[in-house]
């Protein structure tokens, strides 16, 4: 199992001087990849349902300190040299498709390959208003920039023509250091989020409830690969793993689901500090059933 910390550019992970020792420490313990969240404001009051807590509310306050996610892992990136760096997930229909495809494409050539772009549609109406772009059909504009991203990154000449992106006649340099481009790893479990994941996606990033939760959507993922005609071993899996709920004996139900990467917070092992946090759980769990 790969095993990956998140968020890495939230409270305390914020301060330059203390993140960096930090994901260089993660990387010589076994970690192999750190993830982001991705907000650019948070309004004092909104109605928009958070999707992933019962009361609907995020599980930090509005004037938290968020570094946004690709700049905080090119400044990892620039400290570490096999740690993955992924985003968990940004917001894709509230930005500019071409900018984010030539960011990504830029700090996977200078990371040599190390980045994964998770993404998702976002449901925070309130931001997408502070922004100003549309929160309605997101969905579909989603699906449409995850195709001009592919396309853009082969390095060719580029010709897409659709409803939201019309890029002709230029080529993007640098191209991604993947083969292939940067992975697309789809976020959400919703009907809509599986199909987009199997159509588009290179990887998914998946948060449930529980493990029965975990049970149900992986079920959901199968029959959708196997109406769209997918192999399911083509898509990586990301989860989120509640360590200090569930204990190390789950880990062998993730392995059976076919997870490949489980992602801990490290102020949920309540442990003490994070540093503290990363180095019991190095012991007890990356050191014995982790690996690349």
């Amino acid at each position: 199992m790969k095993f990956g910390i998140v968020p890495i550019n939230l409270r305390e992970f914020t301060d330059p001087e203390m993140v960096i020792p930090f994901v260089q420490r993660a990387e010589a313990l076994g970690y192999e990849s750190v993830w982001t969240a991705e907000h650019v404001i948070i309004p004092k009051q909104y109605d928009s349902v958070y999707p992933y807590n019962p009361d609907g509310k995020l599980p930090f306050k509005p004037d938290a300190s968020i570094i946004d996610p690709l700049v905080a892992l090119t400044f990892i990136a620039s400290a570490t040299s096999t740690l993955r760096l992924g985003t968990g997930v940004n917001i894709l229909p509230q930005m500019s498709p071409l900018y984010l495809a030539k960011w990504a494409s830029s700090i996977d050539h200078l990371s040599q390959g190390r980045l994964m772009l998770g993404l998702g549609i976002g449901w925070l109406r309130e931001e997408f208003a502070a922004i100003g772009v549309p929160f309605d059909r997101r969905g579909k504009r989603a699906n449409e920039y995850l195709e001009a991203l592919k396309a853009v990154w082969t390095g060719e000449e580029i010709d897409f023509r659709g409803e939201f992106v019309n890029w002709q006649g230029f080529t993007m340099r640098p191209k991604p250091a993947q083969a292939g481009g940067v992975p697309l790893v789809i976020g959400g479990v919703t009907a809509p989020a599986i199909r987009r994941t199997v159509k588009y996606g290179d990887g998914w990033y998946v948060i449930g409830k529980d493990l029965d939760d975990y049970r149900a959507h992986m079920q959901t993922l199968a029959e959708e690969c196997d109406r769209q005609g997918r192999d399911r071993q083509e898509l990586e899996i990301t989860a989120y793993w509640n360590y200090y709920g569930e204990g190390l004996d789950s880990l062998a139900v993730y392995e059976d689901l076919g997870v490949h990467r489980l992602l801990v917070n490290m102020h949920a092992l309540r442990a003490g500090d994070v540093t503290t946090a990363m180095e019991r759980f190095a012991d007890e769990v990356v050191a014995k059933h982790g690996k690349e």
